[in-house]
């Protein structure tokens, strides 16, 4: 079985730009995978790097040459030494359709591959519920929805602001590490809120996104300690392993981060320090499945948790519970269930839209148990390769 080809799609759905990869063989099996850089400002240069290192490195080869693929990549960019999310988004994206192809090619799921699944079902939380909420009155309004939903874990964003240049007033990140009192008066009143609101059943996370200084966040940290949450996510720049030391000893509360880290090399420094209690490392831009389950590995070595991060399209949910399901130190798995019906409707079995009592089986059938809808893929079509 040779590579002779690959779908490249930018599906731009309601603000995101979810980046979808479909890779073709002789054989007329194809596999699918995804760059999750579907927000912030990279999704364009993703697509032009899965286009370039398919054409150098991955189209006539072997896709059941998965780790001899992958460190072509890895040797031969030059740039994936040390490099970041745009090279590593698109190596994962490769990497994730070729063991797709693999699997439907014998005919079993993913995580067959990867040692067989440890759980039929996963908990997850969920995000994004919380994007237009501006007051604690409308946050636990929206909390109380997401609970309805059927979630009994939700991540929200304490600090954010109203983006003046958004039409929908849909929050950003706290710019230039502002800071004062207010701010954290505010962050605690709308934390106050969603607890009030859901009760001490539902479990609450809150990510900083790395938005302030460290002595910053340990403020607003402790200010939040006593509403018990099931962890902090990303208190400072992710690669600064001295401040996330200073905050984790400082706070009562488990410490997450990984979003922003790639590779196995990118997180060893954190599993070392032991800095955080649980890794957040993203499928999608972080080396692939094979590389996350090493990390993973590494992490469990250490005494650590995986909480998996995604922040793409449908089929990057997907492909994230064959990881799951294949690693002993899961704890849960992150999820954008309240998007428009157009961004679900990209596949044909969307996990969101399965979600019950907090927790969705796996995906069923070959390979990651999802496919792509031609009618609804085809007008996202960025580019094509070979056929």
């Amino acid at each position: 079985m040779k590579i002779t080809g690959l779908n490249i799609y930018l599906a731009k759905i309601d603000g995101r730009s979810p980046v979808i990869v479909e890779m073709k063989t002789d054989e007329d099996i194809t596999g699918l995978g995804e760059a999750a850089l579907a927000y912030g400002s990279a999704a364009s240069a993703a697509c032009a790097m899965v286009t370039e290192l398919s054409e150098r490195f991955v189209i006539g080869k072997d896709p059941f040459h998965i780790e001899e693929i992958w460190a072509e990549l890895y040797d031969h960019t030059f740039w994936a030494r040390g490099g970041g999310p745009v090279v590593y988004a698109a190596i994962s994206a490769i990497e994730q359709c070729l063991w797709d192809i693999k699997a439907r090619a014998l005919n079993v799921p993913v995580y067959d591959l990867l040692g067989g699944k440890m759980r039929d079902d996963h908990r997850v939380y969920a995000n994004g519920w919380s994007f237009r909420a501006t007051s604690p009155k409308e946050i636990a309004i929206a909390a109380e929805k997401a609970v309805a939903a059927g979630y009994n874990a939700l991540k929200m964003y304490p600090l954010s602001e109203v983006d003046p240049n958004h039409p929908n007033g849909i929050f950003r990140h706290v710019s230039q590490r502002r800071y004062d009192r207010a701010i954290r008066d505010h962050a605690v009143a709308m934390v106050s809120a969603v607890r009030d609101a859901v009760g001490d059943k539902v479990d609450i996370m809150v990510d900083m996104s790395a938005e302030l200084t460290a002595d910053a966040i340990i403020q607003v940290g402790q200010a939040l300690e006593k509403f018990d949450l099931m962890f902090l996510e990303e208190p400072v720049e992710p690669t600064n392993i001295e401040a996330l030391k200073a905050v984790s000893q400082k706070l009562n509360v488990t410490i997450a981060t990984g979003e922003r880290l790639y590779s196995r090399y990118g997180f060893r420094e954190t599993i070392v320090s032991q800095a955080a209690g649980i890794l957040q490392p993203d499928i999608g831009n972080t080396g692939g499945l094979w590389e996350t389950k090493k990390i993973a590995a590494m992490a469990e070595a250490f005494s650590l948790r995986i909480a998996p991060h995604v922040c793409a399209g449908p089929v990057a949910s997907a492909v994230a519970l064959h990881l799951d399901a294949s690693i002993p130190n899961f704890v849960i798995q992150e999820l954008y269930p309240f998007r428009v019906p157009e961004h679900f409707a990209l596949v044909d079995d969307p996990v969101e839209l399965r979600v019950k009592d907090g927790k969705v089986s796996l995906p069923q059938g070959p390979g990651y148990g999802v496919n792509l809808v031609p009618e609804r893929i085809a007008p996202h079509l960025y580019h094509q390769i070979g056929r």
